[in-house]
């Protein structure tokens, strides 16, 4: 028997025809160094339309590759629209790569054209005679450099066609959207997103068992739109009518507290680094006001639990983790406590990763590929799949990363009966100590609850008798003074005693990737080439 329901494709243009008809209103504001640039989504996707246009007129067509090298503001968001709805293929680039890293993807993505932010036109000089395959760049605001060579200007560009492109009718299963992972290991490996899973991520981000974003809600996006798409915010933003505030290249702290109390977002999505500094700032600033804020999304590592406290006790506000990765389009995994969870245990929930959100499946593994139980106690690897997690890699052939049917996630830990993910660690990152566990995660959680400590991050170092040992490597707050032995002391409180580290470490800022997660391989090359000061305690 056949089904009788109409197959209309799930395509990104229709998420932006739906927000620009019953949300045409909505705005996006754009913080710029003079105040806030403000559009409707009806305004937003017009230019959008004329923008495609432009890049029909350059030569562009269906499947073609063009990039994006910018800041979260109004025109990234236009080229999030007209990119893939005219059928071509978006492709963002993350400005914080090592220059070779990114002409590596830009040469093997094939892009075409590159839309650049004019304050960003240095760091894509770096790399502009190694990018053969550009044919034309668009700068998008004032460029006198010159450091590009021929450019076209984006407002004028725009400004020269008429609204009314017609979104062309697509196979929803075509490629929409590229992104890289960060590269931690090896090269960068490229993630094609289709229409069809963009819209599904879509409209699992506006579930209340997820982010839950809807039309009442305002959001701070600080996750960058090079990013794994902003964590599908920017799409989702049309699909729910939720207003968008892009923050642009004000990422510290002080300026975020400022849009906070000024632009009163619902929600806002960022690393756990960020959070860290806007508490940092928050802890000085009489004009503080956090009270538009119904909750906080954070993700890309894992949240301490003294910042989900912090947040809760002292601004009333709920934050909640979310778990993904490029190759999960990212939202996998949502720390939302089940209902009825008593008040007193909600943190419980909170602190771990998450539990799958409807779509995805997750299951755990050991090194053999079979399935472990579900008890909360027992320690595997991760796999996942569903219609938004990739089964390959883009020109790359990388079997070890799939299973079965399964993307294997590299993190460890364990899964409960309800669900629920706790991770220990990246199998990078693992520490395996007398043939036991140490989970570096949990320790940097802790240590980072200690009053005096801003970072802290806690690698694997070579050992004689155990193999492996955790070397402990601290930022303390500014003003702040503590010796190792104070904090092992507080530590000892609080973990196992042989989870205890031995060495020590004080340093001025834990190195970041890309993306904002702690490098830890960059401290690892630090302890092995001797550039850290390590304190060695019995």
């Amino acid at each position: 028997m056949q089904s009788t329901m109409q197959d209309a494709p799930l395509l990104i243009s229709d998420i932006i025809r739906h927000g620009e008809w019953i949300y045409a209103d909505k705005k996006i504001f754009t913080v710029t160094p003079d105040g806030v640039d403000v559009a409707t989504f009806y305004e937003v996707s017009k230019r959008a339309e004329r923008l495609a246009a432009a890049l029909v007129e350059l030569g562009i067509g269906q499947g073609d590759r063009v990039a994006t090298f910018m800041w979260n503001n109004q025109a990234h968001m236009e080229a999030y629209i007209a990119i893939p709805c005219m059928g071509a293929v978006l492709h963002t680039l993350n400005i914080r790569l090592f220059p070779e890293q990114l002409a590596y993807i830009i040469q093997h993505a094939e892009d075409e054209i590159i839309i650049v932010d004019s304050s960003l036109v240095p760091l894509l000089a770096k790399v502009r005679d190694q990018i053969p395959s550009v044919k034309c760049i668009i700068v998008n605001g004032p460029e006198t450099t010159g450091l590009l060579g021929d450019t076209l200007d984006y407002e004028t560009l725009v400004s020269a066609q008429q609204p009314g492109f017609v979104w062309p009718d697509l196979d929803e299963r075509s490629a929409a959207i590229m992104c890289y992972t960060s590269g931690t290991t090896g090269n960068p490996k490229g993630v094609v997103y289709s229409h069809r899973s963009t819209w599904l991520h879509s409209m699992a981000s506006t579930t209340a068992n997820s982010i839950g974003m809807c039309e009442g809600d305002r959001c701070l996006l600080i996750v960058p739109m090079f990013h794994v798409n902003a964590w599908g915010a920017a799409y989702t933003s049309f699909f729910a009518g939720t207003e968008l505030i892009m923050p642009q290249m004000f990422l510290q702290g002080g300026p975020i507290v400022k849009m906070i109390r000024e632009l009163r977002p619902t929600i806002s999505l960022g690393v756990p680094t960020i959070w860290n500094d806007v508490l940092r700032v928050a802890e000085t600033d009489p004009d503080v006001d956090f009270s538009s804020l119904r909750g906080l999304l954070a993700g890309g590592s894992a949240v301490p639990r003294f910042m989900i406290e912090t947040f809760r006790d002292k601004y009333g506000i709920n934050m909640v983790q979310g778990w993904g990765m490029t190759e999960t389009s990212p939202l996998a995994a949502v720390s939302l406590p089940p209902a009825g969870t008593p008040p007193e245990l909600e943190i419980d929930y909170r602190v771990k990763a998450g539990r799958v959100v409807a779509g995805v499946q997750m299951r755990l593994v050991d090194d053999e590929g079979t399935t472990l139980e579900k008890d909360g106690k027992t320690v595997g690897e991760f796999e996942i799949r569903g219609p938004w997690i990739t089964a390959s890699y883009f020109g790359v052939d990388e079997p070890d990363k799939f299973h079965d049917g399964w993307l294997r996630t590299g993190d460890i830990g364990t899964l409960d009966a309800e669900g629920f993910m706790v991770i220990s660690d990246r199998t990078k990152d693992v520490i395996k100590s007398g043939g036991e566990w140490i989970s570096s995660v949990e320790l940097e959680s802790t240590m980072m609850a200690h009053p005096s400590v801003f970072e802290a991050a806690v690698v694997a170092i070579p050992d004689e008798k155990w193999q492996e040992r955790p070397l402990c490597c601290v930022v303390l707050r500014p003003g702040e003074t503590a010796t190792a032995e104070e904090l092992r002391a507080f530590l000892a409180e609080r973990v196992a005693k042989w989870w205890l580290p031995e060495r020590w470490t004080f340093i001025d800022a834990v190195p970041k990737t890309s993306v904002g997660k702690f490098d830890k391989k960059v401290l690892r090359a630090q302890y092995h080439d001797g550039e850290l000061d390590v304190i060695e305690l019995g």
